[in-house]
């Protein structure tokens, strides 16, 4: 029996370096060997408390930003071959909902996902199951893009989603709330999109540095400065043309409809926790300056190519966040060095 390393999930605050068996594929599916596995606030959040897609007492291989190359094809698989590099889109829709069936599969109400209900990729190999292939989630990374780049094209959709939502249009100003990894993957697709000046928000010192290193026009420390102040005089007073809440906070929701202006459209990028779920929003402001305030959630494997297509052309780069490498056998110091809010993006190398 052919065996493998992997990192194995067997409930919060447990996860075990384990020898199991390497994964072979059945009828239309692929197994890769993984090269780059990022981690993210989910990973982190599920090995803290759980994940209602996790039953108690299974368990589960988590990481779901990946990139690798196929070893294995199974019967009837056609388009992907052994030594082909392929990124790989997480979540699964049904495929026949009212959601999956118009291109969302994102939102599909019983979606699966690698690294949730299927084994992700903090483990030498992964399967990719036949609906995962036969959906599309397997794409072929452009050449001359690094793997850990493209297992970075997961998050990065994720920010592509909220900008189209909001309809982030060039010469335009955007609100970017946190300077953690997402709110400077924001920064960085605001330039790449051509918005005219992005106004970054961040009490860390670190973030803020790096934000303005990044090429924020204006970084903001709310400790030592009002924000709404800040954003009416970099705009002559007209406000934000989009505010992009990328921190879990109901007070921050709250300010970022303040911020928008006339027609200003503001994105709820991070959810809340549960339980603390609510935010007061000056309804009003919504109303009378015709703001409109969305939520978005992932990607769909639309976005998610047009992002691996932007990543490939080179003229978008995301590769500096990654701050910091660990072998699959200190999955448990990289856990750890991802939760300190110490480093941007960790990633995995099995």
């Amino acid at each position: 029996m052919d065996t493998m390393l992997a990192a194995v999930y067997h409930g919060p605050h447990d996860v075990r370096l384990e020898e199991i068996e390497r994964p072979q594929p059945g009828p239309r599916e692929v197994v890769m060997r993984v090269r780059a596995a990022s981690i993210c606030a989910t990973d982190l959040r599920i090995f803290n408390h759980g994940h209602f897609k996790i039953p108690e007492g299974a368990v589960r291989i988590l990481g779901h930003e990946l990139a690798g190359e196929i070893v294995a094809v199974g019967e009837g698989v056609t388009g992907l071959a052994p030594g082909v590099r392929v990124a790989v889109a997480p979540n699964v829709g049904c495929g026949s909902c009212w959601e999956c069936v118009q291109g969302y599969n994102n939102l599909c109400p019983d979606y699966g996902a690698l690294g949730i209900t299927l084994d992700g990729g903090f483990a030498e190999y992964m399967r990719i199951t036949a609906p995962a292939v036969q959906q599309g989630n397997v794409v072929e990374i452009p050449e001359g893009l690094s793997f850990e780049e493209a297992a970075l094209a997961e998050p990065l959709s994720c920010c592509f989603n909220a900008q189209r939502a909001c309809r982030l249009a060039p010469g335009e100003t955007l609100v970017v709330m946190g300077a953690g990894p997402m709110g400077l993957m924001h920064l960085l697709l605001g330039r790449y999109s051509g918005a005219g000046q992005v106004i970054v928000s961040e009490v860390r010192e670190s973030r803020a540095r790096q934000a303005a290193e990044l090429g924020a026009d204006l970084v903001v420390d709310t400790r030592e400065r009002d924000l709404t102040e800040a954003v009416l005089e970099a705009t002559g007073g007209h406000g934000a043309d989009v505010v992009m809440v990328a921190v879990g906070s109901a007070e921050l929701q709250e300010q970022a409809v303040e911020l928008a202006a006339r027609r200003g459209r503001v994105n709820f990028f991070a959810g809340l926790v549960a339980g603390r779920d609510r935010a007061c929003v000056n309804s009003n402001r919504i109303h009378y300056s015709q703001v409109t305030v969305t939520g978005t959630t992932g990607s769909n494997h639309r976005q998610y190519r047009r992002t691996l297509q932007m990543l490939g052309s080179g003229r978008l780069s995301i590769g500096s966040l990654v701050t910091l490498r660990r072998p699959l056998h200190e999955i448990g110091e990289a856990l750890a060095d991802a939760a300190s809010g110490e480093q941007l993006k960790v990633v995995v190398i099995p």
